[in-house]
């Protein structure tokens, strides 16, 4: 039975993607400030209160690992607009060399439609807006994908669009062609499906796709 861990689990894709998890068959243990508010207990579940930019927590946690699932977020709230925002890339600079520390090799990573190379992709009326309310953050993400891109490691990345609560995880679409890279609406769930199902997948290493529904 694979354990895998999931950093940022306490909400959002994080959560959806602990309970399919579950549902998988997987032992998952779920890193995040909070995790121990999760709201939600299981015989393979393990909580893991820290701080994805502790390296002592993010060593501690890799015990035992076979995946990671990266899947953290920054609240909607004043601090998107004045910065500075770091958490993507502090975060992924502890934790890459800690997961070869570990021998741990998959790692999953949640970005964000506009990220990287995807950020061509954004329409030119969009790109105004965009820039104002997600540029700090998604600057870090930039940095965060092209630390992950360099690194040794199985990495998959993945550049949602426009997320919803609608719950299902059917109808969505994986768009590995960058030709083919726009921007839509997907749910959660839809996006925590694609997440889960890519930890003894290999169809994805070393690919950068983006969801939309």
């Amino acid at each position: 039975m694979l354990k895998v861990l999931i950093i940022g689990a306490s909400s959002g894709i994080g959560l959806q993607t602990v309970k399919l998890g579950l549902e998988a068959g997987y032992e998952i243990r779920a890193f995040a400030r909070s995790a121990m508010q999760i709201d939600l207990t299981h015989t393979r579940l393990e909580k893991v209160n820290g701080d994805a930019r502790s390296k002592k927590d993010i060593a501690d946690a890799l015990s035992d690992i076979d995946a990671v699932i990266q899947t953290l977020g920054v609240p909607f709230n004043l601090k998107l607009f004045t910065g500075p925002i770091d958490l993507f890339s502090r975060s992924t600079e502890i934790l890459l060399p800690a997961m070869h520390d570990a021998g741990v090799n998959r790692l999953i990573a949640l970005t964000g439609f506009g990220a990287g190379s995807s950020k061509s992709s954004i329409g030119t009326l969009q790109r105004v807006g965009f820039e104002l309310i997600f540029g700090r953050a998604y600057r870090d993400k930039d940095k965060q994908e092209e630390m992950i891109k360099t690194s040794k490691l199985n990495w998959t990345i993945v550049r949602p669009g426009v997320l919803t609560n609608k719950k299902t995880t059917l109808g969505y679409k994986v768009l590995d062609n960058p030709e083919e890279w726009r921007n839509g609406v997907i749910s959660r769930m839809q996006v925590a499906h694609y997440l889960i199902n890519q930890v003894e997948s290999t169809d994805q290493i070393k690919s950068e796709p983006v969801l939309i529904g």
